[in-house]
């Protein structure tokens, strides 16, 4: 009997977010993300720290836990360079925490964007740069080289596929969207069209959803969730499955599913359960998955999907005409931004590239309004495209003073 395996991938980000950063801000001061109101959802010393307490913390003590107790425990995350950069200022010791995870050997840290952007889509040579810019970064910290990628957002059609297999990569991961893969099931190996090498791992959303967004909702029929109930839904799927691939955000643990709703004992008792219910059961990293299973078919992608919104698409980020505009005049600005071999404008620059700010300028406040909503620190959409263009036109400013524009 095949070995069936669980693929944990848990991803860990957080945005540099503007402050409330006015027209009057503009050609004066450059501190687009430096506020220091106490308490504020733009303070983002205060954001990490919070995190840092109800999610980080005590997520990396329960999945050291699982590591030190499980020998066959292993799971896979990836790390912002944005989050890592302000993890390393102000909560050092969580960066050490996840230091120690990926020392046991059985941590994978995935490949993506330094910067948590949407290059890909605007501009192959900064996407390949912040690619590197993260690699060296993971190398640094962590001394180990990904041999798997994600895009941000888990962005992906088929020459995302073929540059990461082109790039060497031998894993890639996206949604598994029904419309994408028709009568298959996310819960198989399979391969990207037009590439030799790489194999495509799928999210099999239903199952990571009721843990990263249902488990603490008292209103769903299926609460509460237990490790037994949750194994029983696995085995039950199907039979002959390769491996299900459970991809969440790391938040998923305290942030978004608080403590108590009991979300750190859910995850520290899946292990045990899951490989107690049969002999051919075990976890495995993405890049051992690609490793160990052969493709079973080719999945063609042409058109760009995501795991975010209904939808699955890019729309919410690039859904409105602000997002378009603010997005569009932030790359009209590379070139002369990289030729200045200014380090502070390039860095603001790249920072300006998260997708969150975006994301912050989405207007669909129908099916997933409340998401958006949540996750702003904004009163409105309008209020982030505003400061996301005063900030342009400081960067601008900053270019004409330098005589780069």
């Amino acid at each position: 009997m095949e070995t069936q395996a669980i693929c944990l991938y848990l991803h860990v980000h957080q945005p540099y977010r503007l402050r409330h950063y006015t027209i009057f801000d503009a050609g004066i001061h450059q501190d687009y993300f430096s506020d220091t109101t106490p308490n504020a959802l733009t303070n983002n010393r205060f954001i990490i720290d919070k995190v840092a307490d109800k999610s980080y913390r005590p997520m990396n003590a329960t999945l050291q836990h699982m590591l030190n107790t499980n020998p066959n425990f292993k799971f896979s995350l990836s790390i912002s360079g944005t989050v890592l950069e302000q993890l390393q200022e102000w909560a050092p010791d969580v960066v050490e925490s996840f230091k120690r995870l990926v020392s046991s050997g059985r941590v994978e840290i995935v490949a993506e964007t330094y910067h948590h952007s949407l290059a890909f889509f605007y501009s192959k040579k900064e996407f390949e740069a912040q690619v590197k810019l993260h690699k060296e970064l993971i190398q640094s910290l962590f001394g180990v080289t990904p041999t798997a990628f994600r895009n941000t957002e888990l962005s992906y059609n088929n020459d995302i596929a073929y540059w990461a297999d082109k790039a060497g990569y031998k894993a890639i991961i996206t949604e598994g969207w029904d419309p994408v893969l028709g009568w298959r099931s996310p819960n198989y190996m399979y391969r990207p069209s037009y590439t030799e090498n790489i194999k495509l791992l799928l999210k099999n959303y239903k199952l990571s959803d009721d843990i990263a967004f249902r488990f603490g909702n008292q209103s769903w029929p299926e609460w509460p969730l237990s490790a037994d109930k949750y194994i029983n839904w696995l085995g039950a799927s199907m039979d002959n499955a390769q491996i299900f691939n459970l991809f969440m955000d790391y938040e998923t643990f305290g942030e978004h599913q608080w403590e108590s709703t009991g979300i750190f004992d859910f995850i520290k008792a899946l292990p045990d359960k899951w490989q107690t219910s049969r002999d051919n059961r075990t976890f495995m990293t993405i890049s051992e998955a690609a490793d160990a299973y052969d493709a079973v078919d080719y999945v063609d992608t042409p058109q760009t999907i995501t795991w975010a919104d209904t939808e699955r698409d890019l729309t919410a980020w690039l859904g409105n005409t602000m997002q378009h505009d603010a997005i569009l005049a932030l790359y009209s600005l590379e070139d002369k931004i990289i030729n200045s071999n200014d380090s502070k404008l390039i860095a603001d620059w790249r920072k300006l590239q998260t997708s969150d700010h975006f994301y912050y300028m989405c207007t669909k406040w129908f099916t997933d309004g409340d998401v958006h909503a949540y996750f702003s620190p904004y009163t409105s959409p309008y209020e982030a495209f505003t400061n996301f263009m005063n900030a342009w036109r400081d960067i601008q400013s900053r270019l004409e003073l330098n005589g780069d524009y």
